[in-house]
Parts: C-alpha cells; sequence; structure tokens
C-alpha cells in the first residue's frame, strides 16, 4: 500500500474540538511533527478536514 507523509503546519488553538480530534487521529499533536499513514479514502478525508493545518510531504 502506497504511503503518504502528512506534517503539521498550524496550531489547533481555536479550533473545534473535532479538528483537535481529527488531528490527534493523524497521529499528530504539535506544529512541525509529521506522520506516515496508508494513504487511503478515510486518511484523504481526514487530510482534507484539516487541510489548512497540514501539508503532505512528496
Amino acid at each position: 500500500m502506497a504511503k503518504i507523509t502528512v506534517v503539521q503546519t498550524g496550531s489547533p488553538i481555536r479550533r473545534k474540538n473535532d479538528q483537535r480530534a481529527t488531528l490527534v487521529g493523524l497521529g499528530l499533536n504539535r506544529i512541525g511533527r509529521k506522520s506516515v499513514l496508508d494513504d487511503n479514502p478515510s486518511v484523504r478525508g481526514m487530510i482534507a478536514k484539516v487541510q489548512h493545518l497540514v501539508a503532505i510531504e512528496g
């Protein structure tokens, strides 16, 4: 299965609780932290929900 690397670029301060929970679900909780995940539709949906807080690396 293909992998995708997600990096947190924004702070969850003043964000809704569901967005904070999505970051935790992605394995992120600090700016600059990276997480390598399987590239599947559920992970893509989570990334889309917090796209303003994360970036995808090559």
